[in-house]
């Protein structure tokens, strides 16, 4: 079994959304609500679901940028790593997230140059390194970030993130931003790393062909929650939630009938500041009965893969 790099058990994250006049918090926004997720050392872990679903949120809490109102969050840290380098990010859009004055070589070296462990020559020789690894010519290194194409950027961005070692690369629609014809390179070169370096990925995408590229296992957001966790080939061909067979019925597909299709009944995520009682989804889902009325659980197998529906059974799979 692979070890486990980063355990979330019942973790609850809310921001205060409106006070009244005393400063005291009368409205919060419920981000995510009892996560339940376990990342293992060298799988990419997709991450899909609507735009407020909580994957940014869930982004930012791996990364330690905000901290869990309740609930664990457990790591490990890989100890051949320099100390506080267990999570690295690569953002969607690699312009914004480099640093405008910095050559390419401070860039790539950032996160060393914070631990302050290495000179100015061997954070030069790491550079290069990591340049060659991802596809930027070493003669570049000097040049600054607008003078390189958006995919160039992304491997600069790459480069960065692997300077420091990190046990999990969190990737926030590493794709989205660029040109289709330079996406599955830069694809490609995550898929090559991850194997020639044994990488952890977490993928958040709302690109279901993306995802289904690069994922080993595949956690489904919803309004904070996850509603089914699985393989890429559970999840992706036999849905057992009817929240994910609605995002696979959403994907547009040429020649393809809509007998047996999921029907949204309301069309939108609902808001996260008065959450839904018992099942979030009962609202938009056409299936939704009596019994939706009860909170949830996700009820998971031997194999480890969860949803949270007890109608689960009654799923057909999309047309693929």
């Amino acid at each position: 079994m692979s070890e486990i790099l980063l355990a979330l058990e019942n973790v609850y994250v809310n921001f205060p959304a409106r006070t009244n006049w005393r400063g005291k918090v009368t409205e919060r926004v419920h981000a995510l609500n009892g996560l339940d997720l376990q990342i293992s050392r060298g799988e990419t872990l997709g991450i899909v679901g609507e735009s407020g679903c909580g994957k940014s949120t869930l982004a930012q809490l791996l990364m330690n940028m905000i901290k869990p109102a309740s609930g664990i969050c457990h790591r490990t840290r890989n100890t051949d790593s320099p100390p506080g380098s267990g999570m690295q990010m690569v953002f969607q859009d690699p312009l914004s997230s480099l640093d405008p004055r910095l050559p390419v070589w401070r860039i790539i070296t950032e996160p060393v140059w914070i631990q302050r462990h290495n000179s100015e020559a061997q954070r030069r020789e790491l550079a290069q390194s990591l340049a060659l690894l991802t596809g930027i010519r070493p003669e570049y290194l000097d040049r600054l970030p607008h003078a390189f194409s958006g995919g160039q950027r992304q491997r600069i961005a790459i480069a960065r993130a692997l300077s420091a070692q990190p046990d999990i690369i969190v990737l926030d629609e590493p794709t989205s931003a660029l040109d289709i014809s330079v996406q599955a390179q830069i694809l490609n070169l995550l898929v090559k790393l991850q194997r020639e370096r044994e990488l952890t990925y977490v993928l958040i995408s709302h690109n279901v062909s993306v995802v289904r590229h690069m994922s080993d296992r595949v956690a489904v957001m919803y309004l904070g929650q996850i509603v089914e966790l699985g393989t890429t080939e559970q999840v992706l061909t036999q849905p057992r939630h009817p929240y994910t067979r609605l995002l696979l019925d959403s994907v547009p597909r040429i020649d393809r009938s809509l007998e047996g299709e999921i029907t949204d009944k309301k069309g939108e995520l609902p808001g996260n500041r008065q959450l839904p009682q018992g099942c979030f989804f009962r609202d938009r889902c056409p299936l939704a009965a009596e019994s939706c009325r009860q909170p949830q659980p996700l009820r998971t197998d031997a194999s480890g893969a969860g949803v949270r529906c007890w109608r689960a059974g009654v799923i057909s799979p999309p047309a693929l």
